[in-house]
């Protein structure tokens, strides 16, 4: 799959500067959406999303006979990001069951969802059970236990047959990405260790109503070297032959220029090989994208609201860590640009407008004669940026605006200031 743009590619597929020196996203002038609709506000080109998509699906299904792809819906969870990879024929990995009730609600059929979560609620799992998802992850006994007393009090429809399991591993394997968001080593808070795998996989297999079909891992998240997916795979196997590996998802995006992950065609291949090196070449595979199917699919506009200099030259802008929360979680850096003047020189720190010191999207940013009214962007925050927005100090959450073709559309509104109230009980 191409990944070339106009622009650095960390900008949606399609993007350029237009006549006017601005930034057109998905054929739709930025400046012209932000008068439409505000700031600040997701921008979303719609055939990236689907430009990616399929090169995931066409990547693994040249490569292996059965193949699937599983979005992460934590990465995106929006009804029309969901409806979007429905209709391009992918499954849905949820997390919860406000993320289950997301995708079914979507379209994804029961069948092509995955469950998982290290703390599934009784409830979470008897709506599992009910619609019959396609596979539950098992992450720890306690779950096991819990399963085991649904089935026994009917909550699996006696008609259709047991429910088909895997059993999530931490496989000892680390990749190189920010700790809080590796998932892979042994003393990871998801899946059984190596060493208690084996007691775990015969215990499920032991429970009437489960059907035990293979294993999952996931080593962490913003992953840009490849091996780590072989040395996972390799684990796995060890542990015996099985018709289902999940290998997770992890593939790491370019947030700024001098990022370079692996290719979609890469990671895929990467994975398919260690599969049939290590698990022969029958078995169902599927791999889990989130962020890679989403994050630089997408660009955050915001308004610049104040200036001023004192040891650093501070742009503050209406949003912050109330639609992007990651670069105060685990250092994220992003490029910034003022949307209709490219390529500053100006060293600044591009500042939220919460109550918080740390509330700062680049630290390091360059603009161009920032000032009071400009519309800047901030590239690749499709991934996280949307699921993790939040209400801190009463600012609504951003709209999602989908374009394509030049056409722009509303998929997820602003709220309002009653919004922040709607909860409240008199």
């Amino acid at each position: 799959m191409s990944t070339s743009t106009a622009l650095s590619p960390v900008y949606p597929l399609g993007s350029r500067l237009n006549e006017r020196g601005r930034l057109e996203v998905g054929g739709c002038d930025v400046i012209e959406l932000a008068r439409e609709f505000g700031t600040p506000a997701f921008v979303v080109a719609e055939e990236d999303l689907r430009s990616r998509a399929r090169a995931f699906v066409a990547a693994g299904r040249a490569r292996h006979q059965d193949f699937q792809v599983v979005f992460a819906s934590k990465a995106f969870p929006a009804r029309a990001v969901l409806e979007l990879f429905a209709q391009e024929g992918l499954w849905c990995d949820v997390a919860s069951g406000g993320e289950l009730h997301l995708a079914l609600q979507a379209g994804f059929a029961a069948e092509r969802i995955v469950l998982h979560g290290n703390a599934k609620s009784r409830a979470e799992l008897a709506t599992a059970l009910r619609e019959r998802v396609g596979l539950i992850v098992i992450d720890n006994l306690s779950e096991l236990e819990r399963l085991r007393e649904l089935i026994a009090d009917g909550a699996l429809p006696p008609d259709r047959g047991p429910q088909s399991v895997l059993i999530r591993v931490a496989p000892g394997v680390s990749g190189d990405t920010h700790q809080k968001i590796s998932t892979g080593q042994s003393r990871s808070k998801f899946g059984f260790s190596m060493l208690d795998a084996p007691a775990a996989i015969e215990a499920v297999q032991s429970v009437d109503g489960l059907a035990l079909v293979g294993l999952h891992a996931h080593i962490g998240s913003q992953l840009l070297e490849l091996p780590p997916f072989a040395e996972s795979a390799a684990a796995l196997a060890g542990l015996g032959a099985f018709p289902v590996y999940d290998l997770g998802g992890g593939l790491g995006v370019a947030y700024t220029a001098d990022q370079h992950p692996p290719s979609i065609e890469d990671y895929v291949a990467a994975n398919v090989q260690a599969l049939h090196d290590h698990a022969g070449t029958n078995a169902r595979l599927l791999i889990e994208p989130g962020r890679s199917l989403v994050a630089n699919g997408c660009v955050t506009l915001y308004t610049v609201e104040s200036l001023k200099r004192n040891v650093d030259l501070w742009v503050a802008v209406d949003g912050g860590m109330s639609d992007n929360l990651r670069p105060m979680l685990y250092d994220a850096r992003y490029e910034a640009e003022v949307a209709d003047r490219f390529g500053g020189e100006a060293a600044c720190v591009l500042a939220g407008k919460h109550c918080e010191s740390g509330d700062v999207i680049v630290r390091h940013a360059h603009l161009d004669d920032p000032r009071p009214g400009d519309i800047v962007v901030t590239p690749a925050t499709g991934a996280y940026g949307h699921a993790m927005a939040n209400n801190y100090n009463g600012v609504p959450r951003p709209p999602v605006i989908f374009c394509r073709d030049g056409e722009a559309r509303v998929v997820v509104r602003r709220e309002t200031y009653d919004d922040l109230q709607a909860r409240d009980v008199r």
